[in-house]
């Protein structure tokens, strides 16, 4: 059966669509998000230097996290002392991480799930819900094998990121779509200096792709989380230690952004992180910018948007075939098929700034 028709079906089943999420963990607490200027996009190579500009308000560290298990508080020595910055930038939906940490026995010398692990679950629109089927509802009605093959991972990433990655993928997506942690929807970079089983300082840089929808049939159907000025997403992340070479034992610890172990796979559970705006000393003091929308292409119509940073006190719009408007949102009409040169002026206490585009504005 077509996976979409049948998660709409189960959906259905189940009582409907369900809701945006109603609450998230940590509920008093918003993290932020660094806007990166988009002229200095990280680097994915390992190196720190790209993130030194990000204010220490934007780190999160070892004393935020939830002790999960009552194993070891993160004050032992025997635990990592972590660092983590997330970032991202206006125009691409990727959210980008620099994860520092300090540990005293790096374990990572099995190929499988025996590894010391970064857990991080995104949830890009805030859907909530479960995102493994263990915990779908829909699990009962039609089984474990197609809830995982339907449900799994399509509305909520969960990524575990190996932390180092030694002969082995830097990380596992969980659930059936495996191309999520593949260019062009995600990249990593590492540096350490250690060998398994002794400490050291390790460096991973890396960004994701959330997903509104990210089914098991590949990305061709997918759609991908629009991320923007100041909205609001599901973000939490989990630090597994191991401290032991016997493959399949137990960890160490398990310790948390999110107050709940389940976070893993319940979107309800993850933590408030907003998509903050340029910091003050990135933004321009006035500057001109705009889009467009032909509303109405047999009557030549095109609606303007500014888009202006800065105190605006007056616009000035040349449409480009002698015609002009003094208001900030304009709606146009062309009289002649062409492709016009469109010109905004605006000035406020800051000066003045213009932004023309040439030829983007096309009508037949």
């Amino acid at each position: 059966m077509n996976h979409i028709f049948l998660r709409v079906a189960i959906l259905i089943l189940l009582g409907g669509i369900s809701p945006p999420a109603r609450a998230l963990d940590r509920p008093n607490e918003v993290f932020k998000v660094f806007q990166f200027p988009a002229d200095k996009i990280p680097r994915i190579d390992g190196d720190t230097n790209d993130w030194q500009l990000v204010p220490e308000s934007y780190v999160i560290g070892s004393g935020q996290l939830v002790d999960d298990n009552g194993k070891h508080q993160l004050t032992d020595t025997s635990t990592p002392k972590i660092r983590v910055k997330t970032g991202w930038v206006k125009g691409l939906n990727r959210l980008y991480f620099l994860y520092e940490a300090d540990d005293d026995y790096w374990d990572f010398a099995q190929p499988d799930l025996h590894n010391d692990t970064l857990e991080i679950v995104v949830d890009g629109d805030l859907s909530g819900g479960p995102l493994i089927e263990k915990f779908s509802p829909a699990k009962p009605i039609i089984g474990q094998w197609e809830t995982y093959f339907t449900l799994h991972g399509t509305h909520a990433q969960n990524y575990h990121i190996f932390t180092p990655h030694a002969g082995k993928d830097w990380c596992m997506a969980w659930g059936p779509a495996q191309w999520l942690k593949e260019l062009p929807y995600a990249n990593a970079a590492q540096k350490y200096d250690f060998k398994p089983g002794e400490p050291g300082h390790y460096v991973l840089e890396f960004w994701i792709t959330p997903f509104d929808y990210a089914g098991a049939e590949g990305p061709q159907r997918a759609v991908e989380s629009v991320l923007k000025e100041n909205k609001m997403i599901g973000l939490s992340f989990a630090l597994i230690d191991y401290d032991d070479k016997n493959s399949g034992s137990t960890n160490n610890g398990f310790w948390n952004l999110s107050r709940h172990h389940t976070m893993y796979g319940q979107a309800d559970q993850l933590c408030a992180f907003k998509l903050m705006p340029l910091e003050p000393q990135f933004q321009k003091a006035i500057d001109a910018q705009w889009s467009f929308q032909v509303v109405d292409m047999g009557r030549r119509l095109v609606a303007f948007k500014d888009l202006s940073v800065g105190e605006i006190k007056s616009w000035h719009w040349n449409f480009g075939d002698g015609e002009t408007s003094t208001e900030q949102n304009p709606i146009h009409a062309y009289k002649n098929p062409d492709h016009y040169v469109v010109v905004l002026e605006v000035e406020g206490a800051a000066g003045k700034s213009r932004r023309a585009k040439v030829w983007d504005v096309a009508v037949k």
